[in-house]
């Protein structure tokens, strides 16, 4: 070659915003993979790490109480007490929201709101909640 050579690509693409995070869709080419589909919520996984670190700090006695660790936190003690609550789901449930295979209806607003403790009663609050491992 004699000189530099540029080449320039195109690449058309919408920006999706979703809360938290910006998404790139590429449109649907014919011999190309479509656009693969994530149920991923960032906020619901958030907040289930966060439950169980926070319940080991209880277990393992770092905090007497929620009031203390709430304090400690600088978090509400409402909102602990019912994050907390998501350290008792059902292990299949928490195990499809680690797997991103929960249904779009199980979001965390919905799983503060009100949690059955029996885990037997959870999949039946939440039909469909959780999709078949591919």
């Amino acid at each position: 070659m004699t000189g530099p050579t540029h080449i320039t690509v195109r690449v058309p693409l919408r920006i999706r915003r979703r809360p938290g995070r910006k998404t790139v869709v590429t449109p649907v080419v014919d011999g190309l993979p479509a656009e693969a589909t994530t149920r991923a919520d960032p906020a619901l996984l958030k907040a289930l790490a966060r439950a169980f670190r926070y319940q080991r700090m209880l277990d393992d006695g770092r905090y007497a109480s929620i009031s203390e660790m709430a304090a400690a936190e600088k978090l509400d003690r409402g909102y602990l007490g019912r994050l907390l609550q998501l350290t008792l789901l059902a292990p299949d449930i928490v195990e499809a929201i680690v797997e991103r295979r929960q249904a779009e209806g199980m979001t965390l607003p919905r799983l503060l709101h009100s949690v059955p403790l029996a885990w037997d009663q959870q999949p039946r609050y939440w039909p469909f909640g959780i999709l078949p491992q591919s």
